[in-house]
C-alpha cells in the first residue's frame, strides 16, 4: 500500500455547519438528526470521491484541559441542546458507517486532526494528508508536500504559500501569530493594540513570540504603532505565551495508525441508521461503494 491519501475531517465544524444550513429531521423517537444526516452524506460523499483512509474528529464535549488554563476559553455554553445532543448520534452513526471516529473529551477534536496528521505524515506509505476543515487553528499543522488543509465548502486548498497568503505568517507561527490577534472563537483575546497585520509583519521575520525583543528600537522591522506594540508585549508577555499554549494543538491524542483509518464499508447496524436517518438509500449507496471496491 503505497500512494495513500488521509482526509481528515473536522466532525465539530461539519455538524454546526449542516445544523444551520439543514431544516431538521426528527427520527421515529422525536429527536432531531437533521445535523447528523448531513454529515453522513456529506462523508459518504467524500468516500464516493475516491477518499480510501478517512477519520472523523468531534468534540465529545466541548470543554478542554485548556479551560483550566484560561478561564474565558470556550465552553459548551450557549450551544443549541438540540445542536450538542446531536454530537453522540453523529459519533455513533459514523462508527456504523464503518468511519474511524475520535471523540474527545480531555483533548478537542484539532488536536486528534493535528494528532492524525503527525501520524500520517510520519508514514512512509502516506502521499497527501488533506485536514478537512477551515478552522485557522489547523493551519499550523500544514507541511509541504505532504499536509494541507482544505476547505471543502469553498474549494479551497492551502499549502505552504497558501498560509502565507491568507496569514502573512508560515504555518509553525499561528500559534504565535493567534497568541497576538488573539481567537474569538475559541474564547481569548489576544494583545490590546496588536492586529493581524502588525502581528504578521512582525512574526514574517521574528518567527515566535520568545524572539521579539522587548524594546521596539531594538526591532529589526519597520512596524506602525512599534513602540506601543513592544510595550503590550513586554507587559503582557506572559499573557502572550498562555494564549500561545491555547493555541498549540497537541499531537498526542490517540487516534491509532493509517491502516485502522482505511474504510472498509459499513457494518451492520448502519441499514438501522439509515432508517432512522430517515434516508434508507444511504445504506445502499454505502454498500455500493464497498462493493466496487471489492
Amino acid at each position: 500500500m503505497t500512494g495513500v491519501q488521509v482526509h481528515l475531517v473536522d466532525g465539530t465544524y461539519e455538524l454546526f455547519r449542516f445544523y444551520y444550513a439543514l431544516p431538521e429531521h426528527v427520527d421515529p423517537e422525536g429527536v432531531d438528526v437533521g445535523a447528523v444526516r448531513g454529515v453522513v452524506r456529506s462523508m459518504l460523499d467524500l468516500l464516493g470521491e475516491g477518499a480510501t483512509h478517512l477519520g472523523v474528529a468531534t468534540d465529545h464535549i466541548v470543554e478542554s484541559f485548556r479551560n483550566e488554563l484560561w478561564p474565558g476559553y470556550k465552553t459548551g455554553e450557549g450551544i443549541d441542546p438540540v445542536l450538542f445532543a446531536q454530537f453522540p448520534l453523529l459519533e455513533d452513526a459514523l462508527r456504523a458507517l464503518g468511519v474511524a471516529v475520535w471523540a474527545e473529551v480531555e483533548l478537542e477534536a484539532d488536536d486528534a486532526l493535528a494528532a492524525a496528521a503527525a501520524v500520517a505524515s510520519g508514514d512512509d506509505r502516506v502521499e497527501r494528508v488533506l485536514i478537512c476543515t477551515p478552522d485557522k487553528d489547523l493551519a499550523q499543522c500544514v507541511r509541504d508536500p505532504r499536509v494541507a488543509q482544505l476547505d471543502r465548502r469553498k474549494g479551497q486548498l492551502y499549502d505552504e504559500a497558501g498560509v502565507w497568503a491568507k496569514f502573512g505568517v508560515e504555518p509553525a507561527s499561528i500559534p504565535d501569530w493567534l497568541a497576538l490577534v488573539g481567537d474569538s472563537a475559541d474564547g481569548f483575546p489576544g494583545l490590546p493594540g496588536w492586529g493581524a497585520k502588525s502581528a504578521a509583519a512582525v512574526l514574517a521575520h521574528y518567527k515566535t513570540i520568545d524572539a521579539i525583543p522587548d524594546r521596539a528600537h531594538d526591532w529589526d522591522v519597520d512596524v506602525r504603532g512599534a513602540m506601543r506594540l513592544a510595550a503590550t508585549l513586554a507587559e503582557r508577555r506572559a499573557d502572550a505565551e498562555l494564549f500561545k499554549v491555547l493555541a498549540t494543538l497537541r499531537t498526542d491524542a490517540a487516534v491509532g495508525g493509517v491502516d485502522a483509518w482505511e474504510w472498509q464499508g459499513p457494518t451492520r447496524d448502519f441499514r438501522e441508521w439509515a432508517d432512522r436517518l430517515g434516508q434508507p438509500a444511504l445504506a445502499k449507496r454505502a454498500e455500493a461503494l464497498a462493493t466496487r471496491r471489492g
